[in-house]
């Protein structure tokens, strides 16, 4: 069975720290420049598997066998988008570690016998780095970068690719450990529930379970900052001289908007599975947003869908953390189930009018929760929700409940299911 441990890794000196920003920025340049080329040959029509020798152009600063990793995992990428074509499913060619403008993402993976984890007293990880910056660092010819580990490791045993990356909300250094563990080892509770996320415009998430349970994580507050940031970007943009498309103040509120809302989804993401987990969740269905984002043609939607959400790299971190937990996680289509009543089934006679979804059978309901729950319902049997929805709000730091989710006192005093 695998299992990832997740860690932080922390430069013993500001000297180590411009290393590994160096290595990350040239493990992104690699992927980017191959994405492109990519990218290219696929929208002419061509082959996309005959490209430029990136290991030999990226060896001297990434090492030969790092270099050969993210090659391999973009073929592997590409790989899983061509097979969801083949099955009909809609998706989008893979795309780019961002760019300068909205921050790029600082990511490598480094093979499994290329690293040493060792744990202990002074817990520590070592990494290879190439030529070049062994060099202009000052390492030694056999010598690799020797990092700090933060945390306690829950999994141990045969250890896969490990993922490190910057992650720029908290100003740390992470690293995801895929291991292989015998089964006899987990310490899972009884996993046999499903639920269904549906992700929207106004709200971010609303999820149902088969326990009948109902989770909400709204998103005005945070949207609303994230689009005001966006019209100082655009002011700023208009006062720029003639042939200036940026500046140091705008590359930054960039960076600035592109951290929060993957500090806020980051954050999402583990706190919401940590709640299933303790439901007992073996397994999360998420709508394919490819419908919506087709569907909303309002120019406010269409900025909440397309810019704000960052779909793809949502999935991304969910599928990553859910592994943890040893959750699947597959994506659906979830076509008409926003429309559909779950009293009668009808997609015709219901009407939407912001968060309430009436039909003509006579009921009434949140239209987000409403979709999530159809959209379990398409996969599984479920019974309708029997406890109040748990609504959540973001306060910049942390989802914290919502005073307008009262539940029964008994419910709240539970922590052993709700945390």
């Amino acid at each position: 069975m695998r299992r990832t441990n997740t860690f932080v890794v922390r430069p013993r000196s500001e000297q180590d720290t411009e290393l590994l920003h160096e290595l990350l920025d040239a493990s992104a340049s690699l992927w980017n420049e191959l994405t492109f080329e990519r990218r290219q040959q696929y929208f002419d029509g061509n082959s996309i598997w005959d490209t430029a020798d990136y290991r030999k152009q990226y060896v001297g600063v990434l090492g030969s066998a790092t270099a050969q990793q993210l090659i391999r995992k973009s073929k592997s990428v590409w790989k899983s988008f061509f097979s969801l074509k083949e099955k009909g499913e809609r998706c989008s060619p893979p795309g780019y570690w961002g760019n300068e403008e909205d921050g790029r993402t600082l990511r490598t993976y480094i093979r499994n016998d290329q690293y040493t984890l060792e744990l202990g007293d002074r817990s520590r990880l070592e990494i290879p780095v190439g030529k070049e910056l062994k060099a202009k660092y000052g390492l030694g010819h056999t010598e690799r970068l020797r990092l700090e580990v933060a945390g306690v490791l829950k999994w141990d045993g045969k250890q896969s690719r490990l993922e490190l990356y910057y992650d720029e909300s908290s100003n740390q250094f992470r690293a995801f450990q895929p291991v292989t563990v015998n089964d006899s080892r987990l310490d899972t509770p009884l996993a046999s529930h499903e639920a269904a996320l549906d992700i929207g415009a106004n709200n971010l998430v609303a999820c149902t379970t088969t326990t009948g349970q109902q989770y909400l994580y709204e998103g005005h507050n945070l949207f609303d900052q994230f689009r005001e940031t966006t019209r100082e970007i655009a002011r700023l943009q208009s006062k720029l001289r003639e042939g200036r498309f940026s500046s140091n103040r705008i590359r930054h509120l960039y960076r600035q908007r592109t951290r929060r809302r993957d500090h806020a989804q980051n954050t999402l993401v583990r706190d919401l599975l940590e709640r299933l987990y303790r439901d007992g969740v073996s397994t999360v269905y998420v709508g394919d947003l490819t419908d919506v984002l087709e569907t909303h043609w309002l120019v406010r939607a269409n900025e909440k869908t397309h810019n704000f959400w960052a779909f793809r790299a949502f999935i991304d971190r969910l599928a990553c953390t859910a592994e943890e937990f040893g959750i699947t996680v597959e994506v659906r289509s979830e076509a008409w189930t926003s429309q559909t009543c779950p009293n009668c089934g009808s997609t015709t006679d219901t009407i939407r009018q912001q968060h309430t979804l009436t039909c003509s059978c006579g009921f009434e309901g949140h239209a987000d929760l409403v979709a999530s729950e159809s959209f379990l319902r398409r996969q599984t049997d479920v019974p309708r929700p029997m406890a109040r929805p748990v609504r959540f709000e973001w306060d910049s730091h942390d989802w914290l409940e919502s005073p307008r989710s009262h539940r029964p006192k008994e419910v709240l005093t539970d922590r052993s299911i709700h945390g």
